[in-house]
């Protein structure tokens, strides 16, 4: 534990991305608000990711656009060059963010710990978190507070929503009891299972269980054909919004759900932060590790079986993080197990 002598009077967070990581830092700045409230908190962030969490209080965000190449990176330097921080919470070990690191200036620069760094992140940090077996992501971003001297059991996010999306969300769902959201993609193909699955899984929704089904997602090529092959496979009907609502709507859409079946994608921790339960799909990650954080007893997970399958080995002896991103992994999930998951749920 470092802890600091006193309150910092400011705290610079660099985690660009994921929009799943950026769920799992917001517990982070909410434990420094809880426990600083004076410190000013600056938070380095992705376009899409500062989106995200738009509305959010107390906090002044520095966009970097990681597609601006140059111009990006001159732009930021310019907005650093006469910043001085107490402390630097570097979350990120790609070797992007190690090299913006460098254009931070904080006596106490703290990262992860060598069992959780790569790209030589270990070099771009004074100071490094406690290492913790099989943490999971939330609990391990968590780490950084901790390292700072302060108490933390349990994550808080309140993650805002805009009222004017929330009204839209409403509307959309207005003649909808027991909504279940289908989110089927993730931004790694290979952790999404198939279009036929979830059809299925969708009809005995509808007509067994009484749910109205209603499938999101961003306007993504891949996105709006499996949306549109899953409505196509199906014999019930379905709301298809995928490719039609913002950011922000997506997070109203996620908040006023019943459950939400996803596999390991951002919208799935977005809804885990928001309250509203998540049956997570899970073989080519590990859902001990990544799984939507109060949603872990509904996931279906086959990662072990994974492992044996594509890596002849066990969870516990590969790399914690291990994604196993194999062509047919997902089909490891069958559709009884899921439709057994949604049944206990209900």
């Amino acid at each position: 534990m470092l802890s600091t002598a006193e309150q910092p009077e400011n705290i610079c967070i660099l985690r660009l991305s994921a929009l799943g990581d950026a769920t799992h830092v917001l517990p982070v700045v909410r434990a420094i608000q809880d426990h600083w409230p004076e410190t000013h908190i600056t938070w380095i962030i992705g376009k899409l990711e500062h989106r995200l969490l738009r509305g959010l209080d107390a906090v002044e965000f520095i966009e970097f656009d990681k597609r601006g190449g140059r111009s990006a990176l001159f732009e930021l330097r310019r907005k650093l060059r006469e910043r001085h921080f107490d402390v630097l919470l570097h979350m990120q070990v790609a070797a992007r963010a190690n090299l913006l690191s460098k254009l931070i200036r904080a006596p106490l620069r703290l990262g992860w710990d060598r069992a959780r760094s790569r790209d030589f992140h270990f070099a771009f940090v004074r100071q490094q978190v406690a290492s913790v077996p099989f943490q999971h992501q939330v609990q391990g971003f968590l780490e950084f507070p901790r390292a700072l001297g302060l108490t933390i059991d349990e994550p808080r996010w309140d993650l805002p929503i805009d009222s004017k999306a929330m009204q839209w969300a409403e509307e959309q769902l207005s003649e909808r009891e027991n909504v279940l959201l289908i989110n089927a993609c993730s931004s790694h193909p290979l952790r999404n299972w198939p279009a036929d699955r979830y059809a299925a899984v969708a009809d005995h929704a509808a007509s067994q269980l009484g749910m109205s089904v209603v499938l999101s997602g961003g306007p993504g090529t891949l996105e709006v054909e499996t949306a549109a092959a899953i409505k196509r496979k199906m014999q019930a009907p379905c709301l298809n919004l995928v490719g039609k609502d913002t950011l922000e709507q997506s997070k109203a859409l996620l908040k006023q759900s019943t459950l939400v079946i996803s596999p390991d994608s951002g919208p799935a921790h977005i809804a885990s932060a928001l309250g509203t339960p998540v049956l997570g799909l899970y073989a080519a990650t590990w859902s001990r590790r990544s799984g939507p954080y109060n949603s872990l007893d509904l996931c279906v997970d086959r990662f072990a079986e994974a492992a044996v399958r594509f890596r002849n080995s066990v969870p516990e002896d590969l790399r914690w993080g291990t994604r196993i991103e194999e062509a047919g992994v997902m089909e490891l999930i069958e559709v009884d197990e899921v439709i057994e998951k949604l049944k206990a749920f209900l």
